[in-house]
């Protein structure tokens, strides 16, 4: 099986939540597998049980096995931010739907603790992004047709981000194309160039920042910003991530800034 070729550490990680609401659901359970270069020989990894400070439904329980007894003497998020933060350091990030899902929710638990997780140079290897690319399967298949092994104790983070690190190893061996490279790696399984973890704003073929939802999708973001301030507005009133919120804020900012220099 193809080594991974780093040169900063790659950190695979995966979480359980209380459901799939960037904005509003909560981790209930982190794992971290830390691979450092040059070749991923040594490892480090962490997993953490944690408290969401709301009620996890029972039928997310039935899918994770996480009970609210479980996690009811757990750190909450603000407890463990800075430690995770640490933990992660610098390294790149890799999951399977990571980008879709994953990071974005770990940014809105790192943002609500008062954390700015940042995420200018990091690249994001998402393996599903890559295997959707390839094969159109779930992650056990995935496991099934890549490692020729099933995927036992499926949705418990550890498990899931073990098989998830062996799985990009098979699929660097398996196709001659694919570059043993974060980098190439981090574009090749990218789907759009999103702005906002959440996707609500993209950069068209111009690289100009334009809406992707809505009644102004594929409309330059400033453009409707000073046309239409009341939909900034209603964007930071509304129930949009706090990343969103952000880069929102900092593209009404800039505007601003520009208009009052005209």
């Amino acid at each position: 099986m193809a080594k991974l070729n780093l040169t900063r550490p790659l950190a695979f990680f995966d979480i359980e939540t209380t459901g799939l609401n960037v904005a509003t659901d909560r981790i209930v359970e982190i794992s971290v597998l830390k691979i450092f270069p040059p070749d991923g020989g040594r490892k480090e990894s962490k997993t953490l049980l944690i408290n969401p400070t709301i009620p996890i439904p029972k039928e997310v329980t039935k899918i994770h096995g996480i009970t609210d007894v479980d996690v009811a003497d757990a750190p909450t998020f603000n407890d463990c931010a800075k430690e995770l933060a640490v933990f992660f350091g610098d390294s790149d990030l890799a999951g399977y739907n990571c980008n879709y899902f994953d990071i974005p929710l770990l940014m809105e638990e790192f943002l609500r603790a008062g954390i700015d997780f940042d995420m200018q140079d990091r690249k994001m290897v998402d393996v599903q992004g890559i295997f959707h690319k390839k094969e159109e399967r779930t992650l056990s298949a995935a496991y099934k047709f890549y490692c020729g092994k099933s995927l036992e104790n499926a949705h418990s983070a550890e498990a899931d981000i073990t098989a998830t690190h062996e799985i990009l190893e098979a699929q660097l061996e398996k196709y001659p194309d694919l570059k043993n490279d974060v980098g190439f790696l981090h574009n090749f399984a990218s789907r759009s160039k999103r702005v906002d973890f959440s996707g609500r704003f993209i950069y068209n073929e111009k690289g100009i920042i334009v809406f992707n939802f809505g009644k102004h999708a594929g409309k330059p973001a400033e453009e409707i910003f000073i046309k239409e301030p009341s939909y900034y507005s209603w964007m930071m009133n509304g129930e949009f991530s706090l990343h969103t919120k952000k880069i929102i804020t900092g593209i009404y900012q800039k505007t601003k800034a520009k208009n009052s220099n005209n």
